[in-house]
């Protein structure tokens, strides 16, 4: 589909044992961890209704994805035998990985790029292009297999933050930030789960301007914070969520800062209405903007693709140090992608003397092409801790 788009018939693709390009290692099957010495994967499309052609320029097949291509002893050099299958197809295009943008169309390193320009007959140098547009459009794309087990793998992350931010393992003046972001790694490792970035706990306290961290001892009365990812059947998830630790006698959280998250709510809904299929992360930004701040909020949108890589191959909508158009924001978005839905909204907390507090959120979400529907839910409560149950009332604080 994607070559068809882009009008390319050929798509080679290279890579190196432990080496591997972000597209080669996407398609590695279960039982291939790496690029075996050097491999080159080539894609042709012979038109009139056929089905692409997919081979592997080595000695041994792919799975059963990909037809080994090259016998050794009848050819020893493997970039002339990479040359003898572009001359017997005689394709009109031949695209590379190449871009300065991204580095998940970047993958053509120089010297296979080099190398497999001096195999070429002369009549096919001229036919190689460099583009960045086939990677992106492979990584970003959700098929219907992936996304029947997305949501269980965003359940299990919500399911783990639900954990870590309960009773079962905060006791506030005891327990340190610290001490929660290595309960989350030590959780994860006994999953069986891989993360694909150390997770972040911190503390909003009223009265202290900056977040707190580290081996801050968690106190009744904070806000915490975590951004937290897991890696399995090879898609991320990427969450930020909210909890809040009672003080003697209370029994829900203070209205200001149920508000505030209500606010980070009302700035989801603004970005994920502002999706539409071929308008750029840039346009999608502004629009999202515009709608935040025309009902009195003040919104920070720094949101992403995600998928086989956290912060996946897509365009940018946002920055959280550059709410501005950029070029990485440039490319358009299209159906069947999968996002992180990230972003904060800035709010004065009355019990906390109109204290400001950013009020951050990340929940991953599914374009189909006309809406942006979240994969498992997205908080619109808080945790609670200190109420002998764990979560909201014992619940995990997720709603559609």
């Amino acid at each position: 589909m994607i070559m068809r788009e882009q009008g390319v018939d050929m798509w080679v693709l290279v890579a190196r044992e432990n080496f591997e390009e972000p597209v080669v290692a996407s398609m590695l099957d279960a039982e291939s961890f790496s690029a075996r010495r050097r491999t080159i994967l080539v894609f042709f499309d012979p038109g009139v209704g056929k089905p692409i052609e997919r081979l592997t320029v080595s000695r041994y097949g792919l799975g059963d994805m990909f037809k080994a291509a090259w016998t050794p002893e009848a050819q020893p050099d493997q970039w002339l035998r990479l040359a003898e299958i572009i001359a017997q197809r005689n394709p009109r295009k031949i695209a590379i990985n190449s871009s300065k943008l991204t580095a998940y169309a970047d993958g053509m390193t120089l010297s296979a790029h080099d190398e497999m320009m001096e195999a070429l007959p002369a009549s096919f140098k001229s036919r190689v292009i460099r583009d960045e547009v086939l990677a992106v459009r492979w990584l970003e794309t959700r098929t219907p297999s992936e996304m029947a087990r997305y949501p269980q793998i965003v359940a299990l992350a919500h399911a783990i933050i639900g954990e870590g931010l309960s009773d079962k393992v905060i006791t506030a003046g005891v327990t340190t930030t610290d001490d929660v972001v290595w309960w989350f790694r030590e959780r994860i490792a006994e999953l069986g789960l891989e993360t694909w970035f150390q997770p972040s706990v911190a503390i909003s306290r009223r009265g202290v301007d900056e977040t707190l961290d580290g081996d801050t001892v968690i106190e009744q009365g904070d806000m915490l914070w975590t951004d937290f990812g897991i890696t399995y059947l090879r898609l991320n998830t990427d969450t930020q969520q909210n909890a809040y630790v009672l003080r003697d006698g209370e029994t829900q959280v203070p209205k200001g800062l149920r508000d505030g998250l209500a606010a980070s709510n009302l700035v989801q809904d603004a970005l994920t209405s502002s999706f539409k299929t071929g308008d750029s992360g840039n346009v999608i930004l502004t629009r999202a903007r515009d709608k935040a701040i025309a009902q009195g909020l003040e919104p920070s949108i720094y949101s992403h693709p995600i998928g086989y890589h956290g912060h996946g191959a897509g365009t940018a909508i946002g920055f959280w140090d550059d709410q501005t158009p950029g070029p990485h924001g440039e490319y358009i978005v299209h159906p069947n992608t999968a996002w992180s839905i990230e972003l904060s909204a800035t709010v004065p907390v009355p019990e906390w003397s109109n204290q400001r507090v950013s009020f951050k959120t990340e929940e991953d979400a599914f374009f189909d092409g006309n809406i942006v529907q979240y994969i498992d839910g997205r908080q619109k409560e808080f945790y609670l801790i200190g109420n002998g149950l764990g979560g909201i009332n014992g619940g995990s604080g997720r709603q559609p």
